[in-house]
């Protein structure tokens, strides 16, 4: 395994971040966007190189949001967003502007006062999908649920936190984590139906120690939190209370890791014109002062550059 070392990373914020989550380089405007779960708002920056940093905009909501996606642009060649689809704690909507009204396309299928959606992202096919995230952590009740033009529909069940979704680059394979089970599940993906079949094991960390705190002498590598796909189709996954990223191979094995800013890294994406930067949102929300004495960029986003391009995300096909 190859250890990439940590000097590398730029913070592309300076105002952190509760818990930011759900990274995606739209292409079209140049610009990053994710959430801050926490905080109840959305966010975008404006990345012309790593050395120039712009404004950092916030979209403040009224609850929690759990992922976001762009929407496909509508063909007209203008050169506009086609705006941004939400999976908030209530359901699943559609934004047609920055900041614009908020048209509800499914209510949630759980009882919102334990449940929340979490990790999500578009297929190639321009389905939505969005996990939810069991909040007394006792049951495993989260579900994968993909939004198309017929409604909202459950694929698979059986985790605690849903996280970590990603697509092989041929669109064969289907990568979700559960963070509490310290597990990424692979499956056989029907681009067609969206169906997921043959699940099985493809990576498993090492529970955490009982009593471990920052600190601790107990080694602990943290646990899957969300993920990415590049090129050569190797996954790269956010290990949540391990300080680091993790390359795996198509075969589970893991290639590289990456050393991060933050002892709490939740997702990377891939962005910039080539594809080539990378960047990570990061937790500061419920972690000890101790750990953000070491740790003062937690709760920013950050970016590095990498040899391996990533993978184009998609966007909300939603007709």
């Amino acid at each position: 395994m190859t250890r990439i070392p940590d000097f590398t990373w730029q913070t592309l914020t300076t105002d952190p971040d509760g818990l930011s989550e759900s990274p995606f380089w739209h292409a079209q405007e140049q610009r990053l966007y994710w959430v801050d779960i926490p905080g109840r708002r959305l966010a975008r920056v404006a990345v012309d190189d790593l050395q120039a940093q712009s404004a950092v905009e916030y979209w403040p909501l009224e609850e929690e949001p759990g992922c976001i996606a762009p929407v496909q642009m509508d063909g007209q060649g203008d050169g506009q967003s086609g705006g941004l689809v939400l999976a908030l704690r209530s359901g699943i909507y559609l934004a047609r502007t920055w900041r614009g009204p908020l048209q509800l396309l499914a209510p949630a299928p759980y009882d919102t006062a334990k449940q929340r959606f979490n990790d999500g992202k578009c297929d190639a096919q321009g389905r939505f999908w969005a996990g939810s995230l069991y909040e007394p952590k006792d049951q495993a009740l989260g579900v994968l649920y993909m939004q198309d033009g017929q409604g909202l529909h459950p694929m698979q069940g059986g985790v605690t936190t849903a996280n970590g979704l990603a697509w092989s680059p041929d669109g064969r394979t289907a990568y979700w984590a559960d963070t509490a089970a310290h597990q990424v599940r692979a499956f056989d993906f029907d681009a067609a139906s969206g169906q997921l079949s043959h699940p099985r094991v493809f990576y498993q960390a090492a529970p955490k120690p009982a009593g471990w705190a920052w600190g601790s002498a107990a080694p602990y590598g943290g646990r899957p939190d969300g993920a990415s796909v590049d090129a050569e189709g190797c996954y790269w996954s956010a290990q949540y209370e391990g300080g680091r990223l993790l390359r795996i191979s198509p075969k589970g094995e893991v290639l590289a890791e990456v050393p991060t800013p933050a002892l709490c890294p939740t997702m990377p994406c891939f962005g910039g014109p080539d594809l080539k930067t990378l960047f990570i949102t990061t937790a500061r929300h419920g972690r000890s002062q101790a750990e953000l004495a070491q740790y003062p960029g937690s709760g920013c986003v950050w970016a590095m550059r990498v040899e391996v391009a990533g993978v184009q995300g998609n966007g909300f096909g939603w007709g």
